[in-house]
């Protein structure tokens, strides 16, 4: 989906003044992201608010890059890979797991709430099961509200506007 697709889709919502979170999906390239197409070809209702990154494995995905999502203004962030023993990298799902607990603790010192941070098993043939975790998970993260870090960023670049440094 483009991004004026996604911005005049949001924009109902956002006109109400409701917060419409941003969400970053990282799938893993042989189980997730098809399990997305196969949601996508379906034809199920999912909110529009989320991008998927593809990546060959979820342990691919580096605590960095959920990191840096968070520090560029995501809301929250998804890690969905193969169930486990299922992993086509043998075990991969395994680190991945580990490493999320882990980024759940890290978030905590940083002062996010660990629930932005999900991990999920969705295997290929799984497109209702993706559906629902990106529904549930966007509504989780409307009640959680912004990111607290992109709103320090605005208070802080709003201070500075007023005394003009």
């Amino acid at each position: 989906m483009s991004s004026t697709q996604h911005e005049t889709q949001a924009a109902p919502a956002a006109a109400e003044g409701q917060f419409e979170p941003k969400i970053i999906a990282f799938c893993c390239n042989w189980c997730s992201y098809a399990g997305a197409d196969l949601a996508g070809v379906s034809r199920l209702q999912m909110p529009t608010n989320f991008l998927v990154l593809r990546a060959m494995c979820s342990a691919r995905v580096d605590p960095e890059h959920v990191l840096r999502a968070f520090a560029k203004g995501a809301d929250g962030v998804m890690v969905l890979g193969c169930h486990p023993a299922d992993c086509h990298y043998i075990g991969g799902n395994y680190r991945t797991r580990r490493r999320i607990a882990l980024l759940k603790m890290l978030l905590e010192q940083y002062g996010l709430d660990p629930e932005r941070l999900k991990l999920e098993w969705v295997s290929a043939s799984e497109g209702a099961k993706f559906q629902s975790t990106i529904t549930e998970f966007v509504k989780t993260i409307r009640e959680l509200g912004p990111n607290p870090i992109v709103e320090a960023k605005k208070e802080h670049e709003a201070e500075r506007a007023k005394y003009g440094h």
